[in-house]
């Protein structure tokens, strides 16, 4: 999936407030801030003695990078820091004359502490740093106590001051006092503790002193002064709360009384049943406190009583009896253990028939399958009815050409399988399914119910368990595109959505739909007050919500949208408002592509970064997912899958997709069920800017060491242990290659399960021979690459990360197909480029200009007519406009070249080697397979002349010519057979393995 993460937003609204929220983007280092505001000065010191707190760190080294003020910063990654005590670092650095230091820590791999992007402000003398909060003392030292103002004789007072923290939202907070006729501290104060939610605490002493003036401050320059005037706070214990010291104050924090209120119960159940499976869902609970689970009693059937728990709104239950009656009720459940009433029972009568039957997988080796990639909603239309434009209809220029976002769907797929089949390709790849909600969602990357099935997808008759079928009765697998790494900005239905803030008023009624509590959005349906499928009054809320965490709810920011519409807080989704709990997400954007926060962090504004290392989560996406493995589909391609730590994917995702499709369909269907991943490393190298993490090969292998059993600790530890490793330092692999003339038995046994596209030669297919150097080149650093992903452009980008889709020519394209079809990897064809649709167009402009513009065009309009294929590359009629489609002259290369590499294992699964062989483009392939009695050989050359030495005596056909050349003394020269052509010399085996002869017709190219 393309990411754009300075890209435009798509109204005024998003604009100004994401602006806003951009600020907090952190950069791969750190950059210096602006002065602070103007406090009291202390006393200028040329040093500082920076103490930093390790023990929640637990870095290899430590590193502190600065700059005096007014000074210039260190060089990246800073100085090393020194042991100074159990669970301390410390460095002494100079400052000349200058106050104070503006620092950030790292642990010289890339991972930083620069206190949420803002950097640490530091004054001079003796300083902590302790998990953000900034204090002035030696934890080395006896005591390790916060210096304070020496008592003067006489008596000692103490004033302990509570600060409420929840208006204010600072991570770290300090108090900056002068004791009656005393001195200031140095600025910025001395750090206050936690005292419990809510509030922070400090006990000063005044020594002879009543009371103090003080202010306080989160160390990096913003400060609360009561508006210039200091608070004055007398001893004994006072709270300051929104700018009120109240004087002799209870605790705040006193013991909280036993919890023995229960949760509300749980509202809105609804049990939908899809043949013998049932979905839950219910609206969340509420409680004083918090609900920690959820209880769901299943009654009915022959098995009993069921009770399950749950962590999120959803339960997916399968395998239950045909035509049963069900109840299902749901209870919450706090921390306490107090249990809310149970909700209304839910109950499906199980009479649905299950129609269309689950599906299952064809299970055979994915190799023998090239792979066809539509953009399902862009491909063909079937079904009107479900067209729908959304919000950017009219902003987009696509009302003008009548050309609705949502325009293809399933049943115009179904419908033009046969063409997809007539091309020769036996697979093929689908964009999400999954329900998506945002302005501009019709590629599928924006899920929000990940348990649904997008209705502007489906039709009567036209469901994606039909899609599934029909295209298994042809013999056709279906690959599912499926997203792990993030939902919409809307949060994922079921798990967590946020709840914006919004007000109908003069300003914003044209923006907010009036809320109709009995209207679900389903992206299809039409909600009656607004008239909208893309109903958003169920997003917002005048009210803060309950158990809401985004900082400074529903205030003005003081900035405007462009129309000078006020713009509130929490208006709008965001990582650093505090709005997405970081139970379920991140809460941080990217700042370096090659870095861990790459992992860890949202890279773009309406893509939400699920918190993947988190169990909830997990659950979640595993649950939706087996759904889908259930309906039979043939593989997962993997959207986005660097960005989770490849950790996370071999404890947890991949694992469980093996033990689903196991138990499901059994173990030979789950060795070939095919997960191939996105590791988007736009490069022209082996590894991706020397970052191994960060590189495509990386995600095919298991972990080679044990790490914390927490996922989150083990996601950071694996990073910094292979970063340290290097790339000279990776496992290898011979799978891919002959060993001389032989096939070899691959070993798989570190294979994590999760093959890769091929980026490298995508990158490099500018020109064919270009992509071929580069693919081989990085062949040993992969488990397996004979099942690498092949393509040369989709609905990102073209080589060399173009914008643009391929247009190199139709020689060129006829050449990069000859060599795609016929070496190691599976190729892959984007919708269309069979006759170069859209060829140097933009591929994807969002809604500033019309789709039918861009590379994402729709394709139906090449399709009308009728078409039915005998077989795989072969068309036994078609009639109208798909005719003419069918007749252009990359369709027929197409063709005969699926008829070719169908015909010959060796080009399908087989090992490859160079050695003995002059050619631009010129290779050996191998597949044996003694159990079945296979062995294919053959010599392959794509445009160019070669010659083989040291191959096997006999006899070769080539299946392009039928040329027939007998070897006698181990070589074989093969004269140019011109641009765009090949040559393919199998050897005659006898038998089952005789070679075949001519293989099709010659067409404009293969000839």
């Amino acid at each position: 999936m393309r990411r754009s993460p300075h890209r435009l937003l798509r109204r005024p609204l998003a604009a100004a407030v994401v602006a806003a929220g951009l600020l907090g983007l952190l950069a791969a280092v750190p950059h210096p801030v602006g002065p602070a505001t103007s406090v009291p000065a202390a006393a200028s010191e040329n040093t500082a003695t920076v103490f930093y707190y390790t023990k929640t760190r637990n870095w290899s080294a430590y590193k502190l990078h600065y700059a005096p003020d007014g000074g210039s910063w260190t060089t990246v990654p800073g100085v090393q820091m020194e042991a100074a005590c159990t669970d301390w670092v410390k460095k002494t650095v100079s400052l000349g004359s200058a106050g104070g230091l503006a620092a950030t820590f790292n642990n010289g791999s890339g991972v930083w502490d620069n206190n949420a992007g803002n950097n640490y402000a530091l004054g001079s003398g003796t300083i902590t740093v302790k998990d953000g909060v900034v204090a002035h003392s030696d934890p080395c030292s006896d005591g390790g106590t916060d210096p304070t103002p020496s008592p003067t004789p006489g008596d000692t007072r103490t004033a302990t001051v509570y600060y409420a923290t929840a208006t204010v939202g600072w991570t770290a907070t300090n108090v900056h006092y002068q004791p009656e006729g005393g001195s200031w501290t140095a600025v910025p104060g001395v750090g206050m503790e936690a005292a419990c939610t809510g509030w922070v605490k400090r006990s000063v002493d005044l020594g002879s002193a009543t009371r103090m003036q003080a202010a306080f401050n989160n160390g990096n320059g913003v400060w609360d002064n009561n508006n210039g005037s200091n608070y004055t706070i007398p001893s004994g214990v006072s709270t300051v709360e929104n700018k009120k010291v109240t004087a002799d104050a209870e605790d705040p924090c006193a013991a909280e009384p036993p919890d023995t209120e229960a949760p509300t119960a749980p509202t809105k159940v609804t049990a939908d049943a899809d043949g013998v499976s049932v979905v839950l869902s219910w609206e969340p609970s509420t409680d004083d406190r918090q609900v920690t689970k959820y209880q769901v009693t299943r009654t009915g059937g022959t098995k009993g009583t069921m009770v399950t728990d749950v962590g999120s709104t959803v339960f997916s239950d399968a395998n239950l009896e045909e035509r049963t009656a069900y109840s299902y009720t749901v209870k919450a459940v706090d921390a306490a253990g107090n249990t809310s009433a149970a909700s209304t029972a839910a109950a499906t009568t199980g009479e649905k028939p299950a129609a269309p039957p689950a599906g299952t997988p064809l299970g055979t080796d994915p190799r023998k399958d090239p792979i066809y990639f539509v953009l399902t909603a862009r491909f063909n239309d079937g079904d009107s009815s479900n067209n729908r434009g959304g919000s950017q209809h009219v902003r987009s220029g696509n009302a003008a050409g009548n050309d609705p976002m949502f325009r293809g769907d399933f049943k115009g797929l179904v419908n033009k399988l046969d063409y997809i089949k007539g091309l020769g390709f036996s697979a093929v790849w689908i964009t999400p399914v999954v329900l998506n909600r945002s302005d501009y969602d019709y590629h599928g990357y924006h899920g929000y119910d990940f348990y649904k099935v997008d209705a502007r997808l489906e039709s009567a008759g036209a469901s994606y368990q039909d899609l599934i079928n029909a295209a298994h009765a042809k013999g056709m697998k279906i690959y599912q595109d499926v997203v792990y790494n993030h939902s919409s900005r809307w949060g994922a239905e079921g798990l967590f959505t946020p709840t914006v803030y919004g007000v109908r008023d003069d300003q914003w009624s044209w923006y907010y739909d009036e809320k109709n509590e009995g209207f679900e959005y389903d992206g299809l349906s039409v909600e009656s007050k607004s008239g909208k499928s893309y109903y958003n009054g169920d997003l917002w809320s005048t009210a803060e919500p309950s158990g809401n965490t985004c900082v400074n709810w529903g205030k003005p920011t003081g900035g405007t949208s462009a129309e000078g519409y006020r713009i509130y807080n929490c208006q709008w989704p965001s990582p650093t408002s505090g709005m997405f709990p970081k139970a379920y997400y991140h809460n941080c954007w990217i700042g370096n592509w090659e870095g861990e926060d790459s992992r860890s962090c949202w890279l773009h504004e309406d893509l939400a970064d699920f918190d993947t290392e988190s169990a909830p989560v997990q659950n979640y996406l595993i649950g939706a997912y087996n759904k889908y493995i259930d309906m039979g589909v043939d593989g997962f391609r993997i959207d986005t899958a660097v960005h989770i730590p490849r950790t996370t994917w071999n404890r947890r995702f991949l694992p469980a997709i093996q033990e689903r499709v196991t138990s499901q369909f059994g173990a030979e269907a789950a060795k070939n069920f095919f997960i191939f991943g996105e590791v988007a490393a736009f490069v022209n190298d082996k590894w991706n800017r020397g970052s191994v993490n960060h590189s495509a090969q990386f995600y095919t292998w298991k972990e080679r060491k044990e790490y914390d059993a927490d996922d989150a600790k083990a996601a950071v530890e694996m990073y910094d242990y292979e970063q340290q490793q290097g790339t000279g330092s990776q496992p290898t692999s011979t799978n891919a290659f002959l060993n001389g003339n032989a096939y070899h038995t691959p070993d798989h046994s570190r294979f994590s399960g999760m093959n890769v596209i091929d980026m490298r030669m995508h990158m490099n297919f500018g020109d064919a021979n270009n992509a071929y150097n580069n693919g081989k080149d990085s062949d040993d650093s992969y488990n397996d690459a004979t099942y690498n992903v092949v393509y040369v452009d989709s609905h990102d980008y073209g080589p060399n990360k173009s914008s643009e889709r391929y247009s190199g020519g139709t020689g060129a394209w006829a050449e990069n197909m000859s060599l795609m079809w016929t070496f190691r990897g599976i190729p892959t064809l984007y919708y269309g480029s069979e006759i170069e649709f859209q060829a140097g167009k933009k591929i994807d402009c969002g809604p500033t200009c019309p789709l039918a513009t861009t590379g994402r065009a729709y394709y139906g309009d090449h399709l009308t007519g009728t078409v039915e294929a005998s077989d795989f590359g072969k068309v036994s009629s078609a009639t109208g406009e798909v005719a003419n489609t069918l007749g252009k002259p990359l369709v027929k290369h197409l063709q005969r070249l699926n008829e070719i590499r169908r015909s010959v294992p060796a080009l399908q699964m087989g090992q490859y080697s160079t050695d003995g062989i002059t050619g631009s483009m010129a290779y050996k392939r191998r597949y044996t397979d003694t159990a079945s009695g296979v062995d294919s050989f053959a010599l392959v050359t794509v445009t160019g002349a070669a010659t083989y030495a040291g191959i096997p005596n006999g006899t070769y056909k080539d299946a392009v010519t039928g040329d027939t050349q007998v070897v006698t003394g181990g070589t074989l020269a093969v004269p140019a057979p011109g641009k765009g052509n090949l040559r393919v010399y199998v050897l005659d085996l006898g038998g089952r393995n005789a070679a075949p002869s001519k293989i099709g017709a010659d067409g404009p190219y293969l000839k």
